[in-house]
C-alpha cells in the first residue's frame, strides 16, 4: 500500500494535483493524507502565535481548514469513487514544509503530489514557493502538477542526468514503479559540451542500464545545448507527459538546476515533474 501527502490550499491548482494523483494510481492501494496548513499572514512566526491564542484567530481558521478538507474529500469520493482509495484529512497551524517533513517522518510517506502555484495565482519563483521549498527540503519523492495540465497516462518520460550519481534503488525505483505500472518508456537524456564520459561517469551509466532492464528505456545524447533548451526542446519534440529528475547535491541537479535553471524551467514546464531526493527517506514498511 501507497502514502501519498496531497497539500491542498483549496485552489483549483491544488485540485487539479489532487484528480491527477488519484488517477495516476487508480489501480493501486493508497492511503492519501489531504493536508491543509493554515497560519495568519504575519512576518514572524511568534508573533502569529501569540495573536492567534489572543484572539481565538487559529480555532477559526482551523474550523474553517477542516470543513474545506471534508468537503474536498466528498467531492473526490464522489467524483472517482475508487475502492482502492483511502482518505484522510489532517489539519495544521503550522508551516507547510515543517509539517510536510513530519509527516514524512510518522507515516513512512512514498510521496508528496502538488501543484506549481497556489491560490492567488501568482508565479512565485514561477514554480511557485512552497514548491520549491518541498523540491529543496522534503526527503521524499515529490510530484508537480502545472495548473491546468489534464491527466493523461505518462507513456513517455524524460530522465535528464549527468551520471554524476551512484544510483541507487531508491533512487530508481520510483521511476520504474511509474513506468511499470503505465507501459511507460523512460528517456534518460545526457546533455554534455564536448566531453567524454569520465570512468566513474561510464561506471555509473552501466548501473543504470541495469536496473532499467524491466521497462522500455533509450538513452539520448545532447551536445553542445544548456540543460534548460535541452529539456524544453525534447519534450516538445517527443511528447513527454512526465519529467523526472534527481536532486544531487554537488551534481548538475543543485549546481545548475536549482541556481540558474529551476525559474526557466518552471516558467516553460507544461507537464508534471517528479523529484526525487539523492539522500531519500526510505519507508520503514516498503
Amino acid at each position: 500500500m501507497k502514502k501519498i501527502i496531497l497539500p491542498t490550499d483549496f485552489s483549483d491548482n491544488s485540485w487539479n494535483a489532487i484528480t491527477y494523483a488519484v488517477q495516476l494510481f487508480k489501480d493501486e492501494v493508497v492511503t492519501f493524507y489531504l493536508l491543509n496548513t493554515y497560519t495568519p499572514i504575519i512576518h514572524h512566526y511568534e508573533q502569529t502565535m501569540f495573536i492567534s491564542s489572543q484572539y481565538g484567530l487559529a480555532d477559526a481558521m482551523r474550523e474553517t481548514s477542516i470543513k474545506r478538507l471534508n468537503e474536498f474529500k466528498t467531492k473526490i469520493i464522489s467524483e472517482f469513487n475508487n475502492e482502492n482509495h483511502t482518505f484522510e484529512t489532517i489539519s495544521e497551524f503550522n508551516m507547510l514544509v515543517p509539517e510536510i517533513k513530519e509527516i514524512i517522518k510518522e507515516k513512512d510517506i512514498d510521496y508528496v503530489i502538488m501543484g506549481t502555484k497556489g491560490a492567488t495565482g501568482a508565479i512565485e519563483v514561477l514554480l511557485g514557493s512552497n514548491t520549491v521549498q518541498i523540491f529543496k527540503n522534503v526527503k521524499c519523492p515529490v510530484l508537480a502538477i502545472p495548473n491546468d495540465f489534464a491527466f493523461e497516462p505518462p507513456q513517455e518520460i524524460l530522465f535528464p542526468t549527468d551520471y554524476e550519481i551512484n544510483y541507487q534503488n531508491n533512487h530508481i525505483k520510483p521511476i520504474i514503479d511509474i513506468a511499470k505500472k503505465h507501459k511507460s518508456r523512460v528517456n534518460i537524456m545526457h546533455v554534455f559540451v564536448d566531453k567524454e564520459l569520465s570512468e566513474s561517469q561510464e561506471k555509473n551509466k552501466e548501473v543504470l542500464k541495469s536496473k532499467m532492464k524491466k521497462v522500455s528505456y533509450l538513452f539520448h545524447d545532447i551536445k553542445d545545448q544548456n540543460i534548460t533548451t535541452a529539456i524544453n526542446d525534447f519534450q516538445i519534440k517527443s511528447k513527454i507527459n512526465l519529467l523526472i529528475m534527481i536532486n544531487n547535491k554537488h551534481s548538475f541537479f543543485e549546481n545548475l538546476f536549482f541556481k540558474s535553471t529551476l525559474n526557466q524551467i518552471g516558467f516553460h514546464l507544461k507537464v508534471p515533474f517528479l523529484v526525487i531526493q539523492s539522500e531519500v527517506q526510505v519507508p520503514k514498511s516498503k
